[in-house]
C-alpha cells in the first residue's frame, strides 16, 4: 500500500478529475484538504485548556484525563495506515468525505458525553474517524499536484500540523470563555458539526475523483496486531500510576514486544508472499528511516507533552481562565507560523540540517523554561514562560513540517514513499498519544496531589526534565539524517 504514490487514472465524473496527475482546481482545492488535518490536530490540543473544566463538570480523575488526550491519540494513530489503505481501495476523495462526516459525529456525541467514561470512548471514535480523513489529504496532495509543486503543499500540510496544536489552546481558550448558550466545555467539540458538514460538501464538490488501477488488499492481521502492541504499553502507562501499578499493567507491559515481533515476523512472511502488508519490514530496517521514526514520533511526544502539561500548570497552579491560558500560547502559535514559513528557505541553504536547528531551538527553549522555573520557583507568572514557549514554537516550526520531506528524499525508494509517509505520520500521532500519556503522568506524579502553586511548579519541572530528554533524543537522531542539498 502506498499513501503517496500516485497509481490513479481519470475516469468520468460528475466531480471534477485531475490530468497526468495535475488537477487545474489544486490551489483551491487545498484549503479544503488542510481543514482536516487542521481539524484533527486542533481537536487533539483543545482538551488541553478544557482539562480543568472536564476536571470540575465531569469530575474526572487524572487516569480519565490522560485518556481523553491519549485516547484520542492513540485511535487515531493505530488507524492512520488502514485508513489510507481504505482510501486506496475504495477512492481517496469518497473516504475523505465519510471521514470528515464521521468525525463531525464523533465529535457531537464527545460534546454529549455524561461521564468521563463516556467521553473517552466518544474520543477513541474521534480519534479513529480522523484516522480515515487525513491519510486521503496525503495522497490527494500528491494526485492533485505535480512533483514541481508538491513541496508546497506539503510544507502546507506540515505547518498545518503545528498551528492546529496551538489553535487547539488559543482558539479553545475563547470558546470556553464565550461559554455559548451555557455548553461550556461542550462548545468545543459541537463546533466540528456545522464545520465538518461544510467541509464535507465542499470536498465532494471541489476534489477530484480517481479510478484506481490498483487495488491493494487489507491486512487486518498487520492493522490489528500493531495496534494491539501500542494499546498494551499505553493503556498500562497511563492506568498504572493512579492505580498503585497492579500486576495486570507489568504484564501487560512485558506482552507487548512478544505481540509486536510476532505481528513483524507476519508481516515479513506476507510480504515474502508476495502479500502487501501494512509495514514492509525492510523499510524499518533503514537508519535514515528509523532516524525519521525517532523524530517524527518523538518531536510530537515532546510537543503534546509540554503542552498538557504547561497547562496544567497555568490553570491548575496560576488559577488563569482558559481564555487567558490560552492567549498565552499566542506568542508560540506566531513564532511556529513565522518560522515554519521560512523553513523551506533554510533548508535551501542548509539542506536536512534544518531539523538538527530546529531540535537545538527548542532544546534551548526547553533549557530556557526550566531555568525561569528554577529562578521563580513559586512566584512564576506567565510572561516569564514566554520567551522559552517562543523558542520552542520556532524550533517545533522548522522541523516539523520538514521532517517527512527530509526522509522520503534521502534514499527511500519510490515504491515505499507512500508507506513510508504513512508511517512516518503515525509516528507522529502516536508520539502525541505517548507524550500527552508519559508525561501527563510524570506531572502528576510529581504534583503528588497537592494544590499550592509550588507543587505544580515541581511538577512542570520534573516534567519539563523529561521532555528535555526526549528532544535530546531527537536532536542525536537528526544528526543521523544525511545532509543533502535540499529538503524536498
Amino acid at each position: 500500500m502506498t499513501i503517496l504514490e500516485n497509481r490513479s487514472v481519470a475516469v468520468p465524473s460528475t466531480a471534477p478529475t485531475a490530468v497526468s496527475g495535475v488537477f487545474a482546481a489544486r490551489w483551491r482545492a487545498l484549503p479544503v484538504l488542510l481543514a482536516a488535518m487542521f481539524m484533527a490536530m486542533f481537536d487533539y490540543f483543545v482538551v488541553n485548556v478544557a482539562a480543568s473544566s472536564l476536571q470540575t463538570d465531569l469530575h474526572a480523575g487524572e487516569a480519565g484525563l490522560e485518556l481523553v488526550v491519549g485516547g484520542y491519540g492513540f485511535a487515531y494513530a493505530s488507524g492512520l495506515i488502514t485508513g489510507g489503505r481504505l482510501g486506496d481501495l475504495f477512492g481517496h476523495r469518497r473516504m475523505f468525505v465519510v471521514g470528515m462526516l464521521a468525525f463531525a459525529v464523533a465529535s457531537l456525541l464527545c460534546g454529549l458525553a455524561w461521564n468521563e467514561w463516556a467521553l473517552v470512548g466518544f474520543r477513541v471514535l474521534q480519534g479513529a474517524t480522523a484516522a480515515l480523513m487525513v491519510p486521503q489529504v496525503l495522497a490527494l496532495i500528491n494526485t492533485m499536484f505535480p512533483i514541481t509543486e508538491r513541496p508546497r503543499a506539503m510544507a502546507a500540510f506540515g505547518a498545518t500540523i503545528g498551528l492546529g496544536a496551538v489553535s487547539g489552546q488559543v482558539l479553545g481558550g475563547a470558546l470556553l470563555d464565550l461559554d455559548l448558550f451555557g455548553w461550556g466545555w461542550r462548545t468545543i467539540f459541537f463546533i466540528n458539526l456545522p464545520i465538518g458538514i461544510v467541509a464535507a460538501l465542499m470536498a465532494a464538490r471541489w476534489l477530484p475523483r480517481h479510478a484506481h488501477t490498483h487495488r491493494p488488499r487489507l491486512d487486518p492481521v498487520g492493522a490489528l496486531g500493531i495496534s494491539a502492541a501500542l494499546a498494551l504499553v499505553l493503556v498500562p502507562v497511563t492506568l498504572g500510576r493512579p492505580e498503585g501499578w497492579p500486576l495486570w499493567t507489568w504484564i501487560s507491559m512485558a506482552a507487548a514486544l512478544p505481540v509486536l515481533l510476532l505481528t513483524l515476523r507476519y508481516e515479513n512472511r506476507l510480504r515474502v508472499r508476495g502479500g502487501e502488508p501494512v509495514l514492509d519490514i525492510t523499510l524499518v530496517s533503514d537508519r535514515k528511516f528509523l532516524a525519521g521514526m525517532v523524530i517524527s514520533g518523538g518531536y510530537l511526544a515532546f510537543f503534546a507533552g509540554f503542552m498538557l502539561c504547561l497547562t496544567l500548570l497555568l490553570q491548575n497552579g496560576l488559577g488563569m481562565s482558559p481564555l487567558a491560558a490560552g492567549l498565552t500560547f499566542a506568542p508560540l502559535g506566531l513564532s511556529f507560523a513565522t518560522s515554519s514559513f521560512f523553513a523551506r528557505k533554510v533548508a535551501e541553504r542548509i539542506g536536512n540540517r534544518v531539523i538538527v536547528l530546529g531540535a537545538t531551538v527548542s532544546l534551548t527553549g526547553m533549557l530556557l523554561t526550566l531555568g525561569v522555573l528554577a529562578w521563580y520557583g513559586s512566584a512564576i507568572g506567565p510572561l516569564a514562560l514566554i520567551p522559552g514557549m517562543m523558542l520552542v514554537g520556532v524550533g517545533n516550526g522548522l522541523s516539523i513540517p520538514s521532517t517527512i520531506g527530509a526522509v522520503l528524499s534521502s534514499g527511500i525508494p519510490a515504491h515505499q514513499a507512500g508507506m513510508a509517509a504513512g508511517v512516518l505520520t503515525t509516528g507522529q500521532q502516536f508520539g502525541n498519544a505517548v507524550g500527552a500519556t508519559v508525561l501527563g503522568t510524570v506531572f502528576f506524579g510529581a504534583v503528588a496531589g497537592g494544590n499550592e502553586i509550588g507543587n505544580f511548579v515541581h511538577g512542570m519541572e520534573v516534567s519539563g526534565y523529561t521532555a528535555l530528554g526526549i528532544i535530546a533524543v531527537v536532536l542525536v537522531a537528526a544528526f543521523a539524517l544525511p545532509r543533502s542539498n535540499a529538503v524536498r
